[in-house]
């Protein structure tokens, strides 16, 4: 495994990080989760990203209870707050009550004393930024948590909330989640630039498009029966990305990779991590096999020349816009 600092931060993450989203607590059973996580941290993974949202807490509890076996110092826990965990007016969003009540909350369904990673799953239109990085701040300061993060935010609410944390020297956000693949990119146009000038990081989720970029997914044919496509409890975005024109796209790349020796999978999030702002790329797993065919993409270098054949076939689908 390799590992790179999250954003100017001086934490180090691996480069592949293990997700939970729509599998743990959910769609896959405990003891296979159990057994995906062991096998990432026995494979160098030390990043592991969940969110309280995730089946109202039951992923955290999952993946707090596996990692108890395991020395704390040696990896690292994100999760996030923001979607609605009760039906309360006050059970959402990033308000100071919610944040500071989530966050103790997280911590008991995880069993830890603190958590590495906190973000803002998504920004709240309805509370002032500074009432929610205020909130952030004091967290840190009491050692709850240790960094700070967002989720899906956009280039100006990345530069409003950065220039905020800078004029009241507050501890600075370190990272972004957004999603990022070959098929969805756009970060790339002003995210990132933005990101990069104020020292955040990016955690990209769905690299594999929920793997659409396996190659499983052919034009004019069924769904696999035991994809992911074909469970409604884990099929929330992807067939957003079952148009014929990205599909064919994803077809040729497959193509690509095999002249080169690897596995789809592998050069999708080898592509990824090309860019120097990401930090880390979250992979979801149903097995373990799936974990140790994804890591060894740490270990694949794109040439210049690789990556003009790549950009060329993905030029087909430069205009293409998921519909969710």
């Amino acid at each position: 495994m390799k590992y790179r600092r999250l954003g100017n931060s001086g934490l180090k993450v691996s480069e592949i990080a293990l997700g939970s989203w729509l599998t743990y607590g959910k769609a896959v059973e405990d003891q296979t989760a159990e057994d995906c996580i062991h096998k990432a941290y026995e494979l160098g993974i030390n990043f592991f990203d969940t969110a309280n949202a995730y089946e109202r807490g039951e992923a955290e509890k999952v993946l707090g209870q596996t990692l108890q076996g395991y020395d704390r110092s040696s990896y690292v826990v994100a999760t996030k707050v923001f979607f609605p965990m009760g039906s309360g007016p006050n059970d959402r969003g990033l308000s100071r009550k919610h944040i500071i009540e989530q966050c103790d909350a997280s911590l008991k369904r995880l069993n830890m004393d603190y958590i590495d990673l906190y973000q803002c799953h998504r920004f709240d239109e309805e509370v002032p930024v500074d009432e929610t990085l205020l909130a952030l701040d004091d967290l840190v300061k009491q050692g709850k948590i240790l960094y700070a993060g967002v989720s899906e935010w956009s280039a100006a609410q990345i530069e409003k909330a950065s220039g905020f944390s800078k004029e009241w020297r507050l501890h600075p956000l370190v990272s972004n989640q957004p999603i990022y693949n070959m098929i969805e990119r756009y970060i790339e146009d002003e995210v990132i630039p933005v990101s990069e000038r104020n020292g955040l990081g990016q955690i990209v989720f769905s690299p594999l498009a929920q793997g659409v970029l396996t190659g499983k997914y052919k034009p004019n044919q069924d769904i696999p029966s035991d994809s992911r496509a074909a469970n409604d409890a884990t099929n929330m975005i992807i067939n957003s990305y079952f148009d014929e024109k990205v599909l064919v796209t994803v077809e040729k790349l497959n193509t690509f990779a095999e002249n080169y020796g690897m596995k789809l999978s592998q050069l999708a999030l080898a592509w990824t991590l090309r860019n120097p702002n990401v930090s880390s790329a979250i992979i979801g797993a149903s097995r373990p096999s799936q974990i140790e065919e994804n890591v060894k993409a740490v270990d694949i270098t794109l040439t210049d020349k690789m990556i003009e054949e790549i950009e060329s076939i993905l030029e087909t689908i430069k205009d293409f816009h998921p519909v969710r």
